[in-house]
């Protein structure tokens, strides 16, 4: 049996000092480890890679402390638009949703396009009928509005200089079998254009795990993600290079930065257990539990949390 693990994130951000307020990096990390518990029981208990990154993935959303579900940003017309993926490393299955309203956990929703259609993503009014259809579970626009989000989208469309919320949250995973598996979601970019799709929900672009390498979800700006297709990058260099997790991760983030300039952060998880948190902002949301070692919760770039050995 090989060893079990968790990571996720929260989303990764270039923060000026003093902009998160104490009450909030307490509640940020708090939602951390209640997400983290969420999937690492599972794990534990010998369930799979893939439940347990949605269980993950949903805790987040539930809490409104994060860029995703409850949290989620507000387009530019004032309404909530949520992206999610998730993708199963054994069987390179995947199911997606995009710009989809009303899902209480978006995650749960791309679950069952994977799991319960033909396709690998489904957007908009599309992505909401199939949910209802698998009768999951859906709030009013009032569920989603929280005075966090209000004020943010406020700031922007009045002009007054704020700066775009672009968080995603993300979890990947190893179980006890052997396999990996990843789940991102996000509620986009605050004051986004109607219609916009970010990185998140697209296949190698901010979501990506095959067993023979690893999983990879990526979190930052989604147009910067998607044009370097980075989640398959990391697995690339992983799979054809041999190169170690931490490095590939590094490498990607570097990938013609002179084209790719913004904030770039990603988890990773190899076949093996070796982790990897990497970013080139000043705040990634992060957290981790290998096996049954202590759970670690991290925020600014300074706290540097150790990471699992290298084993390539």
């Amino acid at each position: 049996m090989k060893p079990y693990a968790l990571v996720i994130h929260g989303g990764a951000v270039t923060m000026k000092p003093g902009e998160l307020s104490p009450e909030e990096e307490a509640a940020q990390r708090e939602g951390l480890r209640e997400a983290l518990r969420a999937g690492w029981q599972i794990l534990h208990d010998g369930g799979t890679a893939l439940d347990a990154v949605e269980a993950a993935v949903r805790t987040l959303e539930d809490n409104e402390h994060f860029n995703a579900g409850r949290g989620s940003g507000l387009t530019q017309q004032g309404e909530v638009k949520m992206d999610a993926a998730i993708m199963d490393g054994r069987t390179l299955n995947a199911g997606a949703v995009s710009a989809v309203r009303y899902a209480q956990n978006p995650i749960s929703a791309a679950r069952a396009v994977m799991d319960g259609s033909p396709h690998v993503c489904l957007s908009d009014e599309g992505a909401v009928e199939f949910a209802l259809e698998k009768g999951l579970a859906m709030k009013p626009p009032s569920y989603f509005l929280t005075e966090k989000t209000r004020r943010q989208w406020l700031e922007i469309v009045q002009g007054e200089g704020a700066e775009a919320m672009h968080d995603t949250v993300g979890a990947v995973a190893l179980d006890r079998a052997g396999n990996l598996a990843v789940a991102t979601s996000t509620g986009g970019i605050e004051g986004q254009l109607k219609g916009r799709v970010g990185d998140s929900p697209v296949i190698g672009g901010g979501t990506y795990a095959g067993n023979e390498a690893c999983a990879v979800s990526c979190t930052g700006d989604g147009e910067v993600i998607m044009r370097g297709a980075l989640a398959h990058e990391v697995f690339a260099l992983v799979k054809h290079k041999e190169m170690p997790l931490v490095d590939a991760c590094q490498q990607a983030i570097e990938l013609r930065d002179e084209d790719l300039q913004g904030d770039k952060g990603m988890i990773a998880l190899d076949k093996d257990g070796a982790i990897a948190l990497e970013f080139n902002c000043n705040l990634m949301r992060r957290a981790y539990r290998v096996g049954e070692a202590e759970p670690v919760v991290a925020m600014w770039r300074e706290e540097a949390p150790p990471q699992t050995p290298q084993t390539r």
